[in-house]
């Protein structure tokens, strides 16, 4: 566990994020990613955006401290969902910073969550949910340092054509590709947090 605050987890952190972003510019071959990565377009791509993402945790579209580092433990916020489309087979979940200095910078992504699922509580998983590496290298929600001036953070929502059956710690281009590839159906919801 990465127990760094501050102008030093957030240096190791933009290294991190250096070289997500170049192992997901090297799929853009593939059109899973490339300039799409982070934007939500690489993976969303022509699927339509009617689910809708909400979290009770989130007042005023503002992220609580507690799911930030500056909270006392890691703790995911709950993430609820409806409206995913006819045909889904999964679920996954992506949180990003679009404010990061190299962006995307991905705090978390879960996947393999069963259709018929429509929450991730608090500090929790559903039965069989899956987590990838994000950014950081973390297979675990890695809570963000979003500092004075604040960010914003986006937690979107795939419903999928398929399982993944990817492992648990799979890299973050695996995951990436394979939700792009599998999306029919997205929503988002976007906050905002300082610290």
């Amino acid at each position: 566990m990465d127990h760094r605050h501050g102008p030093e987890r957030r240096l190791s952190r933009v290294a991190a994020a250096a070289g997500a972003l170049a192992c997901a510019l090297g799929l853009a071959g593939c059109g899973a990613a490339g300039a799409g990565y982070g934007t939500g377009s690489g993976i969303i791509g022509t699927a339509p955006s009617g689910m809708t993402v909400t979290s009770s945790a989130f007042t005023r579209l503002t992220m609580p401290g507690r799911y930030t580092c500056a909270g006392p433990r890691v703790l995911n916020p709950p993430v609820e969902w409806t409206g995913a489309p006819k045909g889904t087979k999964s679920i996954a979940i992506v949180v990003d910073d679009s404010d990061a200095p190299i962006t995307p910078y991905v705090y978390w992504i879960v996947f393999d969550i069963g259709p018929g699922t429509s929450a991730i509580l608090d500090g929790q998983l559903p039965p069989g949910a899956r987590q990838s590496r994000g950014s950081a290298g973390y297979d675990r929600y890695d809570p963000p340092c979003p500092g004075p001036q604040g960010h914003k953070y986006r937690f979107t929502v795939y419903a999928l054509n398929t399982v993944l059956k990817l492992p648990n710690g799979t890299s973050l281009a695996s995951a990436w590709q394979a939700i792009a590839a599998a999306t029919i159906g997205w929503g988002r919801t976007t906050v905002s947090a300082t610290s």
